[in-house]
């Protein structure tokens, strides 16, 4: 579940593009704890994309999920550890009003701890990748 940092807003305008970051389990392993993501909003959602959105029984907490699939009422959002919950088997469909955005690209904040030359650069090469959409997603929600 992410936090919306400042920069989504300026002077009152919502820009296209803000920050997030990830606040725990529920996207392992696509997502850590701690990632921040970079967030398209208004964008087309398909099936397969990892989406923002507001939960739908707390509208004031975002939530990053996988929209699976398309039903009468909204999208079929699930998280990608399956053992994590909070996704549509606990809430149900989710209104396409509160589908915000999608998610275009993470990436992994620097540790203070990595200091030596080769590990920065092993950081720089892993810490950023776009988030791409899984179109096996509807298969995961058939097995379920």
């Amino acid at each position: 579940m992410p936090e919306l940092s400042q920069e989504t807003e300026r002077r009152g305008v919502v820009l296209p593009f803000g920050l997030a970051e990830v606040t725990g389990p529920s996207m392992v392993p696509t997502l850590r704890h701690g990632d921040r993501l970079l967030v398209h909003y208004g964008a087309r959602v398909r099936a397969g994309d990892v989406v923002v959105l507001r939960h739908p029984f707390q509208q004031d907490l975002l939530v990053v999920k996988r929209a699976a699939e398309r039903r009468d009422g909204g999208w079929w959002v699930l998280g990608d550890n399956t053992y994590a919950g909070g996704d549509s088997t606990d809430y149900g469909t989710v209104p396409e009003e509160l589908v915000l955005g999608r998610v275009r690209f993470r990436y992994r904040p620097f540790a203070d701890r990595q200091r030596g030359p080769f590990t920065v650069l092993r950081w720089a090469l892993s810490a950023a990748r776009p988030v791409l959409s899984v179109r096996s997603a509807s298969r995961r929600l058939r097995a379920r």
